[in-house]
């Protein structure tokens, strides 16, 4: 049998050059990154969904990150999501009490995921709307795109992005009501019913 040193880089064998990835379960994910509303705030909303690939298969290692503003539409300029302890360096996670409009959630093994947060107030002439990117396996690039949340139809008739699309993919971007404060936005990264994603120049 040979030994392989691999004490030094130049003992390591190459990796393959096709890979499935990347991989971002390791590190990135932090406990509480779902929890994005103050406990007990009378406005917490939860937005939850599948992400799935361009075959319908859910995707149960993706990361969906949301941020967005308060009901005002403020954009918070706190920190807070992600605390550690200066004395120890070890994670504190959120305060509970103020809201910096972000979170970071990891698919489970069904590619659902779900945020609770704050429902979004209206920014200049957009209808309110949950910013997110995703980040799965196979895409090099993250992906970008917008929850808007039913309720206010004449806000989505105006908005201006949604103005410009077709009604189809225009449904791709706009949550369905679940009632109680719950709303369901699935994310298809590909092929039929694939979700509206953004570019920004």
């Amino acid at each position: 049998m040979t030994k392989i040193d691999t004490s030094s880089p130049e003992g390591v064998l190459p990796t393959p050059s096709h890979t499935v990835g990347p991989f971002y379960g390791y590190a990135l994910p932090f406990r509480g990154g779902e929890e994005i509303a103050p406990l007990g705030h009378p406005d917490t909303i939860t937005v939850h969904g599948y992400v799935s690939d361009g075959e319908g298969r859910p995707l149960p290692d993706a990361l969906v990150e949301v941020w967005g503003p308060d009901p005002e539409g403020n954009l918070p300029a706190v920190d807070g999501s992600m605390r550690r302890d200066p004395a120890s360096g070890g994670f504190l996670g959120r305060n509970g009490v103020e809201f910096t409009g972000f979170g970071r959630i990891q698919t489970d093994a069904d590619g659902h995921w779900y945020a609770r947060t704050l429902r979004p107030g209206a920014r200049g002439e957009n209808a309110p709307y949950l910013s997110v990117c995703v980040f799965a396996r196979g895409l090099l690039v993250h992906l970008f795109t917008r929850i808007y949340l039913p309720g206010d139809e004449a806000a989505l008739a105006s908005d201006p992005l949604l103005a410009q699309l077709d009604a189809e993919r225009r449904g791709t971007l706009i949550a369905g009501d679940e009632g109680n404060g719950t709303y369901r936005f699935d994310i298809r990264l590909q092929g039929e019913g694939e979700t509206v994603f953004l570019e920004f120049r």
